[in-house]
């Protein structure tokens, strides 16, 4: 007996402990992609709790589904509610919201593959978008370039023919790699410019 088959006799000879070893599976893949991935770039892991919560929640609501068709109804249904959610109290940025979208997501391909026995598609997506988001994430054959927002009180160096002059200060001062800046507002009663700086990690 091979183990998908294995697996298949036991999610209908124990629907209760299918549904535990299904969970505890996609947490796994879940963690793995959080812990191992986001976190070892992520300036802020405040988000940490909500996508290993959300993940978590939404497995076992699409576990009360026992049709696969009203699953998938469920999961676009929860697509829509969260298109619609905001949170008032900050700004979550774009790179947070993808891996929420994807702790979204994984619950919702995990649960309508185990229901289905399809445990062989299971192993193969999940480990195909582990390998998906680490290979964006180390950047290979691109640059990841960020941007901040600096207040800048060398105003004599804002003129275009001292550009790379002012690079040179901004990359000396601060350690980062910059490839370059525009200039957002100056302040001339302050002798100071608000600049919004491009540099790649």
């Amino acid at each position: 007996m091979d183990m998908f088959t294995y697996l298949t006799e036991f999610s209908g000879a124990n629907p209760h402990l299918a549904l535990a070893s299904g969970f505890l599976l996609n947490f796994a893949v879940a963690y793995v992609i959080i812990r191992f991935i986001y976190c070892r770039k992520a300036a802020n892991r405040n988000f940490v709790f909500t996508f290993l919560a959300f993940n978590s929640v939404v497995y076992f609501i699409m576990g009360l589904f026992t049709s696969i068709e009203l699953s998938i109804g469920a999961g676009f249904g929860l697509f829509a509610l969260f298109s619609v959610l905001r949170y008032r109290t900050e700004a979550v940025p774009i790179r947070d919201m993808t891996y929420l979208f994807i702790m979204l997501s994984l619950p919702i391909l995990n649960s309508i593959f185990f229901n289905s026995g399809e445990y062989g598609k299971i192993i193969v997506s999940n480990v195909l978008i582990i390998g998906v988001i680490l290979f964006l994430e180390t950047g290979i054959g691109f640059k990841n370039t960020l941007s901040k927002n600096l207040l800048y009180e060398k105003i004599e160096l804002i003129k275009p023919e001292l550009k790379e002059e002012m690079l040179s200060d901004l990359r000396e001062r601060t350690g980062l790699k910059i490839t370059d800046f525009t200039i957002e507002r100056i302040d001339f009663l302050h002798d100071t410019a608000e600049i919004k700086i491009y540099y790649n990690i």
